[in-house]
């Protein structure tokens, strides 16, 4: 976890960084579309703020008053990315509908495509480096971040081409109709963030592969029980919740029922990483018949 916490927190220098060359790119062009790409590095801080408070607060152990952990407060961090996300797209779209009516042609255009270049090349290697550690450490801000950042690589290569196309071809409206392409590809990418995180919030269960996993892995070490049934899944940031009732013979110890739970337990942990387990366990009457019979 302190490995993701010093990501977070690089991932908001590499933001300012990027942010500072492609203003420059765009106060030595005056290009709308490379002012859209600008604004939109100004979103990446934002985002990689969010995210290095949400991973910090997502590190902090559960307490009185939040038993389950802080784990949510990543898709907390998503949601207001995805929404400045969707902020800086009306922005952009604003200055695009400005460019339509006084269009020009950049100036100094090929040092500005230089540095929005150099610019989208440190993008890409580090939303490499936010997407491959979010999906290990299950940091929903980390990825968010790292998807962000993809958006931003697609985009910008874009304004670089359009751009091109437009200084040979000296058809200054391309610059403000690609300003517009751009605020059009944030507003899904922001939409996409929002929807990822609510479904975080609102309890939304583990991946079907996981969930097969888990079944498994209950399945196969419950030896002295009867069934497993109503088991239910859901996810916040890293921490996978598991819980379910296991059915055991009425004649059974309660020692040798916490036996078998341990067993489970150890097992599942083992499978599914940063996993929390609570396991109901019921006298055979209570049998349904349905979920994972194990004997």
């Amino acid at each position: 976890m302190q490995r993701t916490l010093h990501i977070a927190a690089a991932s908001l220098l590499v933001g300012l960084v990027v942010l500072g060359i492609k203003f420059l790119a765009w106060w030595l062009t005056g290009s709308v579309a490379l002012f859209s790409d600008a604004l939109e590095s100004i979103v990446n801080v934002v985002t990689a703020l969010t995210a290095l408070i949400a991973v910090r607060l997502a590190q902090r152990p559960a307490d009185a008053a939040l038993p389950y952990g802080y784990g949510k407060a990543e898709y907390f961090s998503a949601v207001i990315v995805g929404v400045m996300i969707i902020v800086a797209a009306i922005l952009i779209l604003r200055e695009a509908w400005v460019g339509f009516f006084h269009p020009r042609l950049p100036d100094a255009p090929w040092q500005g495509l230089l540095l929005a270049a150099v610019a989208t090349v440190i993008n890409l290697v580090w939303a490499g480096v936010l997407l491959r550690h979010g999906r290990a450490e299950g940091s929903p801000a980390l990825e968010a971040d790292g998807k962000h950042l993809l958006t931003d690589v697609v985009s910008t290569i874009g304004v670089l081409v359009g751009l091109g196309l437009a200084i040979m071809t000296g058809w200054a409206l391309l610059d403000p109709i690609l300003a517009a392409m751009v605020a059009v590809n944030i507003l899904w990418s922001g939409w996409g963030v929002v929807r990822a995180s609510v479904g975080g919030l609102m309890d939304v269960a583990v991946p079907a592969e996981t969930q097969k996993t888990i079944r498994e892995v209950i399945a196969t070490n419950a030896t002295g029980a009867i069934e497993a049934h109503d088991i239910r899944t859901r996810q916040a940031g890293r921490m996978v919740f598991i819980d379910f009732h296991l059915v055991v013979p009425g004649a059974l110890s309660v020692d040798e029922a916490h036996r078998i739970c341990d067993g489970i337990e150890s097992k599942l942990r083992e499978a599914v990483k940063d996993a929390q387990i609570t396991i109901h366990v019921e006298p055979e009457n209570k049998a349904k018949h349905a979920g994972i019979v194990v004997l």
